[in-house]
């Protein structure tokens, strides 16, 4: 059975039977379009950031130059211009979202808050915030701003009084730090062996996400069985994850060379542990210096 769906304008909705477990090969805009309503029992989306990085060339200490994020899907003409493809691309998955479904959207300083405007304005209804602390981050060459180590994750339902969305507060205790489970994730960027490479060694994705961000996002708020969308997959960690935890889901992505590079991901499947190593974990803790939170010992 194909695993790739290519979507044309001969298509003009999608059975649900046909597209789940699959990737569609094309414009997330046009494809949400021929999906049935209330579809999906989470919606996970990266979208573009629209960085504005200068057009100049960063190099590290060591002399090596940084491989920014420079890709035209990242490029827009205005803030107006972004604002509106949020807004098209919002509506279409409030659409398919189930009514007790609940939706996920990661970005920077540079576009979260203005998502989370969109958000509100068309009746999304905000339910925590996340912030994502980078324990690997890239330092600011420069020297001029703070080291930017976090990014932001807004998790929503459709509506403001949607009631029964799934919350496995077990999972956010055992993810987040401290007893109560707080809304602050600490996990490195995508590098080593994870991070996907092609031929010559380059990033096949400037912003793949990690394994661990999705799997704490997929089982604080989702149960085996359910179904999950990613309309902007990139190279696809949402259902990698999302097949590794016994959920189904559609990926959406119009770049053929991450099409590919999604393909062979899911031919080899990973084993993602459900817990977090207890090691890694007491390295968070160091990182964080939990065991000393204002610094009193070195008074």
């Amino acid at each position: 059975m194909d695993l790739v769906i290519k979507d044309n304008e001969d298509i003009t909705n999608y059975d649900l039977n046909s597209i789940r477990d699959k990737i569609i090969w094309g414009d997330a805009l046009k494809v949400l379009k021929k999906i049935p309503d209330e579809t999906f029992d989470l919606v996970f989306v990266d979208p573009p950031y629209f960085l504005q990085l200068p057009n100049k060339k960063l190099v590290r200490w060591s002399g090596t130059v940084v491989d920014g994020v420079n890709d035209e899907w990242d490029k827009f003409q205005s803030f107006e211009h972004y604002d509106n493809f949020t807004k098209s691309w919002l509506k279409e998955v409030k659409r398919v979202l189930k009514p007790k479904a609940t939706i996920w959207v990661i970005g920077t300083y540079h576009n979260i808050h203005r998502i989370g405007k969109i958000m509100q304005d068309l009746g999304y209804w905000i339910l925590n915030d996340v912030i994502w602390i980078k324990t690997n981050p890239v330092p600011n060459f420069l020297g001029v701003r703070f080291t930017n180590a976090t990014e932001t994750l807004i998790w929503a339902t459709k509506e403001k009084n949607v009631k029964g969305y799934t919350f496995n507060k077990e999972y956010a205790k055992e993810f987040g730090i401290g007893k109560v489970g707080a809304n602050v994730w600490v996990l490195p960027i995508c590098s080593g062996k994870e991070r996907l490479k092609d031929e010559n060694g380059k990033k096949v994705h400037s912003t793949q996400k990690p394994i661990e961000l999705l799997k704490r996002v997929i089982l604080t708020t989702t149960k085996e069985g359910d179904l999950i969308l990613d309309p902007m997959a990139g190279t696809g960690t949402t259902g990698v994850v999302a097949k590794a935890l016994n959920r189904h889901y559609v990926m959406i992505e119009k770049k053929e060379e991450y099409v590919n590079a999604m393909v062979d991901r899911f031919l080899k499947p990973v084993k993602v542990p459900k817990t977090i190593n207890r090691s890694y974990q007491r390295k968070i803790h160091h990182y964080l210096k939990l065991s000393d939170p204002y610094g009193l010992s070195e008074i």
